[in-house]
């Protein structure tokens, strides 16, 4: 077993602890408290002394492309946009991954220990996102959970991508309609796998259909829809759609979403927000602050800050909390919006994102405040194991 203490824990759930511990057995958290009630450690015990620092639960981003564009490759490692049909639902993340990207490394060796990752925006329905941990031989020791999320995009991005092409959708109303089509489809292929299971004797069985067959959990709302949407305009119409299908969605990006929040608290979806660390590239953009995550939060909204990686190199994720905090959010609500937040965001909370027994053992101990751009990471523990360790400092 593992044993840290004297650490200032953030547990990101009821209780924090300004001096506590936290033992781990195997890849989970069994017990933590206060260092009044520390169990005595065996010989064979791991005890790691955390005395000055703080210790969180390991960092999510919650939408990234981390993986899929590789760093320092180009086109050769690009797979993260399949711009030849924009109704891509089949599209698994896992299988365009490279799980021997340097940003892994660079994220966990900055207190990332998961990641949502999957495709880009230039299709209406793009594909299947997935979460991983960052440490990992290959991607499928590094799957949480696959698919974690149906990836779909309105405004800007597929109108320019198939402009060029002169192909459907060159407007926000054929992006619209495109994706109606499909979610009708799929409900109606549904419907007749439901019949011939129910009769098998009096209905035919549905001519198999893999991106109808994408969808049938989206239609269930057994998987979250991950709504890019940066105009105010594009994230109403995400939330009509999903009104009209009792969709399960979080709106993504949501860069103006600031603009609107008591519609967005009233829609009762949850934000994804960012990336927040760029500049205005393009019209949907203009709006574009960083006082954002603070006034939405402040309206009772759930928001997650993401790093768009490789917008935002994942590794800055903790800076952009920390730019959210200078601007208006409250520091809790920022560690929370990489926290237990992003883990809400696609269902996986009972999992990560806080530090609670029975939880995976996935943590990061920082030198001092994590929102200070002079604390340090210290360690970064994935399932029980320190994966990284700074021993400079």
């Amino acid at each position: 077993m593992v044993l840290i203490k004297n650490a200032k824990i953030l547990t990101m759930a009821e209780k924090s602890y300004d001096n506590g511990f936290i033992i781990v057995d195997g890849s989970k958290i069994v017990e933590l408290g206060d260092m009044k009630n520390v169990p005595e450690a065996s010989e064979t015990d791991t005890v790691i002394d955390a005395e000055g620092m703080y210790l969180l639960p390991g960092l999510i981003d919650s939408h990234c492309h981390i993986g899929m564009a590789e760093d320092s490759v180009g086109f050769e490692g690009d797979d993260v946009n399949e711009m030849t049909d924009p109704v891509t639902p089949q599209l698994r993340a896992i299988d365009g991954i490279y799980h021997g990207d340097k940003a892994f490394e660079e994220a966990y060796q900055n207190g990332i220990t998961t990641v949502v990752t999957g495709p880009g925006s230039a299709n209406v329905i793009g594909g299947q996102f997935a979460a991983l941990k960052t440490y990992g031989r290959t991607v499928d020791d590094m799957i949480i959970k696959a698919p974690c999320a149906m990836k779909i995009a309105f405004g800007e991005n597929p109108k320019t991508v198939y402009n060029e092409k002169h192909q459907l959708p060159t407007t926000r109303m054929a992006t619209a309609a495109l994706l109606r089509e499909q979610l009708y489809k799929a409900k109606e292929y549904l419907e007749a796998i439901e019949k011939f299971e129910n009769d098998k004797e009096e209905n035919d069985k549905p001519e198999f259909d893999i991106k109808l067959e994408a969808l049938v959990p989206v239609i269930k709302g057994e998987l979250v829809v991950k709504a890019h949407a940066h105009r105010a305009d594009d994230i109403f119409t995400a939330i009509r759609i999903a009104k009209e299908f009792n969709l399960d969605m979080t709106l993504d990006h949501c860069t103006e979403g600031w603009l609107i929040p008591d519609k967005i608290k009233q829609s009762g979806y949850d934000v994804i927000l960012g990336p927040i660390l760029t500049d205005r590239s393009k019209i949907e953009l203009k709006n574009q602050t960083t006082k954002a995550p603070g006034i939405l939060s402040k309206a009772g909204i759930d928001v997650a800050i993401m790093s768009d990686h490789p917008c935002v190199s994942a590794q800055h994720l903790v800076l952009c909390a920390s730019l959210a905090v200078r601007d208006g959010m409250a520091e809790e609500d920022a560690l929370k919006a990489i926290t237990i937040n992003a883990a809400k965001s696609v269902r996986l909370e009972s999992r990560i994102g806080s530090l609670e027994a029975g939880k995976d053992a996935d943590m990061v101990l920082y030198t001092g405040n994590p929102l200070n751009y002079l604390s340090k990471v210290k360690m970064t523990i994935i399932d029980g194991q320190i994966v990284y360790e700074n021993k400079e400092g």
